[in-house]
């Protein structure tokens, strides 16, 4: 990462003790994992994701996920059940998110839960998410680093654009290996997908042994609003644009490139049509076109959770 960034820092253990002692002291930092990049702050600290909400310009029904380093930081806050054990031995550290009750006399304050008696729980894979939070007594409440129902950053320049130097750190982990967020699992009941992701739900019937639940419920988590993902300008599903001040973006090898024509991948691979998707529509935005169509994603395997996201940017 260039010098042109103040506050974008390489990872070392200087800065690593670094932005442990900023976020002792409640400051916010963003932070690389796997899937986005996060905005950090102390989950048990009130003030911190206080500044979490106002930088985010967040609505307050919409409740964070809290990331820890693994299980035994969480039984002072967290009821685990036979679920949430089967899943986590299985996919954990990585890119799924558990919503699990409360205990009362948990930590984590109402601003984080949104007032609800369930916490939106993840163990993130990535190194240095991982390192920070291994070295804190707290977890951290971590959305990701970007303007309340915008595109998530995959990148530290992203951040960066997003919020400029109101954040003191920002730690470059290079891009997000996935690029699109965590899997959301409520296990309060009958489990049930409240976002899909990278850790599909054929992938968690056969842990579980069981059929899921398919029933609506209140926003439990985030990615359950109905308008997310946006990247600020008119985003038009299974239709070809117009004029060249629309861009266009598409999957697979049926179209030819054009200078506002934009290939998910070529090769048709879902997973790399994921990891792309936030950066292509950021570059399109910068580019300046007015309006993005998308041509029809495969709706299996991670198509399913490239279609939520589309979907929700398009509402």
């Amino acid at each position: 990462m260039g010098n042109i960034y103040s506050n974008i820092y390489s990872f070392n253990n200087k800065m690593l003790k670094k932005t442990v002692n900023s976020l002792k002291r409640g400051n916010i930092a963003g932070l690389p994992t796997e899937t986005v990049y996060g905005l950090a702050g102390n989950a048990y600290s009130k003030s911190a994701v206080k500044k979490i909400f106002k930088l985010k310009k967040r609505p307050k029904k919409n409740p964070l996920i809290v990331h820890y380093y693994d299980l035994k930081f969480i039984h002072g806050d967290i009821l685990v059940n036979q679920y949430f054990r089967r899943l986590y031995r299985k996919f954990c550290p990585g890119p799924i998110t558990f919503i699990l009750r409360k205990k009362k006399n948990s930590k984590i304050g109402s601003l984080v839960t949104a007032n609800l008696s369930t916490v939106a729980i993840r163990f993130p894979k990535h190194k240095i998410a991982r390192a920070v939070l291994k070295s804190l007594n707290f977890p951290l409440a971590m959305p990701s680093a970007n303007l309340s129902s915008g595109l998530s950053p995959v990148n530290a320049s992203d951040v960066f654009d997003e919020f400029k130097n109101k954040l003191k750190i920002i730690i470059d982990g290079g891009k997000s290996k996935f690029g699109i967020e965590s899997t959301v699992i409520d296990l309060t009941g009958i489990p049930r997908i409240l976002r899909p992701g990278i850790i599909s739900s054929d992938k968690i019937k056969k842990t579980l042994k069981i059929n899921l639940s398919n029933k609506k419920t209140k926003i439990k988590s985030p990615g359950m609003l109905k308008k997310h993902y946006s990247p600020g300008i008119p985003v038009i599903l299974n239709k070809k644009p117009t004029n060249q001040k629309h861009a266009f973006i598409f999957f697979g090898k049926k179209y030819k490139k054009k200078e506002n024509y934009f290939c998910l991948s070529k090769k048709s691979n879902l997973s790399e049509a994921a990891s792309n998707l936030y950066k292509i529509m950021r570059n399109i935005k910068r580019k300046g076109y007015k309006k993005i169509f998308v041509s029809k994603i495969p709706n299996r395997g991670l198509g399913i959770a490239i279609n939520d996201r589309l979907k929700r940017s398009a509402s």
